[in-house]
């Protein structure tokens, strides 16, 4: 999984092969050299890959982890990137100053795409991918200095698993398994970005109605939307006990491992329980930082001065007690969270997930976020 924290902006895959090892096997033409191009993904995790696949062009990562946190809908671009960056900061520990700049500085690149010839975006199946290609798409919408100029390499499992392999993220596949994406990559119209522009007004929103519609049905051009969509509208805390889908997940997953596990055993076990994995390690330990707040916490870390990558965390008796059944998580006073413009607040948040309609519910709380709360 792409890494949430923040990472250089531009960097020329050309220079970057080197470090990369190369290209490999005979040498052969760069398969962006046709053309001026800049190569737009939502981290790092394939920059080396592409390097020694012998692409040539320029690499942007805009890697802003909208499946956390508040996304504000401030038509302020800086007071947008303000909101974001302290949350970056608190949930992942990177310096404020530096969240914002590195956050500022790679929408700035991506606002200046129009000086390359060409713009291709490498987006997965997940729901951390797609809702970044969202943002993506209703910033490229109505710029006419892109028209025909923007393609899309959208990774679907269901479609290109008997061709690449079916793995979690591009970051998985290997520099030949991406030139065969490339060569299936798509033009992005101007009707593609007018459906990120609508899942990009939604998110904002301070009720997922818009979203849970578009979840129900198809998002037209984007295969991959609407499953993704669904998954994350599963993290709304549940009817049934309060907590978010991948919060009963990794507390199952400390379950499973004895009650005890390290931040890196706790991952990798719970990624291979996850039906789609979105988080990598840092976002799963903000997950679990949030099962460790309230009165009654479900996890609490062995040692709290310990760095999160090496700690060690245990589940409580309120965690067996919520995975039984007996007790509500939103209820205990523990749940303080957003999930794009909806803020979940203990006791009574406005909107939880009903397992048994497969849809989001309002609560009592539900009226005023109809009117639109607050944004942080």
């Amino acid at each position: 999984m792409p890494d949430p924290r923040p990472g250089a902006a531009i960097v020329s895959l050309a220079q970057a092969a080197p470090r990369a090892g190369g290209a490999r096997g005979p040498r052969r033409a760069a398969p962006d050299g046709d053309a001026p191009t800049l190569h737009v993904r939502c981290g790092s995790d394939i920059r080396d890959s592409l390097a020694m696949a012998g692409f040539q062009g320029d690499f942007l990562e805009v890697a802003d982890p909208l499946i956390q946190g508040p996304v504000p809908a401030t038509r302020s671009l800086d007071g947008y990137h303000d909101t974001r960056a302290r949350f970056v900061s608190a949930a992942y520990g990177v310096p404020l100053a530096e969240a914002r700049r590195r956050m500022a500085g790679e929408w700035a690149a991506l606002l200046a795409a129009d000086r390359y010839d060409r713009v291709v975006l490498w987006f997965e199946h997940d729901a951390y991918d797609q809702l970044i290609l969202a943002r993506v798409l209703d910033a490229l919408h109505g710029r006419r200095g892109l028209e025909g100029r923007a393609a899309l390499v959208l990774y679907d499992p269901a479609r290109d698993g008997a061709s690449v392999g079916v793995v979690r993220g591009l970051g998985e596949l290997g520099p030949d398994a991406l030139l065969r994406l490339w060569g299936q990559r798509r033009m992005v119209t101007r009707a593609l970005t007018a459906q990120g522009v609508r899942v990009w007004d939604a998110l904002r929103q301070p009720a997922p109605r818009a979203l849970a519609r578009m979840a129900a049905g198809l998002v037209p051009g984007l295969a991959t939307m609407a499953p993704a969509l669904r998954r994350w509208l599963q993290d709304l805390p549940w009817t049934t006990d309060g907590l978010a889908l991948t919060e009963r997940g990794l507390l199952r997953t400390l379950a499973d491992e004895g009650g005890t596990a390290s931040t890196g055993t706790l991952f990798r076990a719970y990624l291979t329980t996850d039906p789609q994995p979105t988080l990598g390690d840092a976002m799963m330990t903000h997950v679990v930082h949030g099962l460790c707040a309230g009165p009654e916490p479900a996890v609490i870390k062995d040692d709290p001065d310990a760095a999160d990558r090496t700690a060690t965390w245990t589940l409580t008796e309120t965690g067996r007690r919520l995975l039984d059944g007996t007790a509500d998580w939103a209820a205990l006073g523990g749940l303080d969270r957003w999930m794009g413009g909806t803020h979940l607040v203990s006791p009574m948040p406005s909107w939880r997930w009903d397992p048994e309609t497969a849809a989001p519910i309002a609560t009592g709380m539900a009226d005023r976020a109809g009117r639109g709360e607050a944004q942080p």
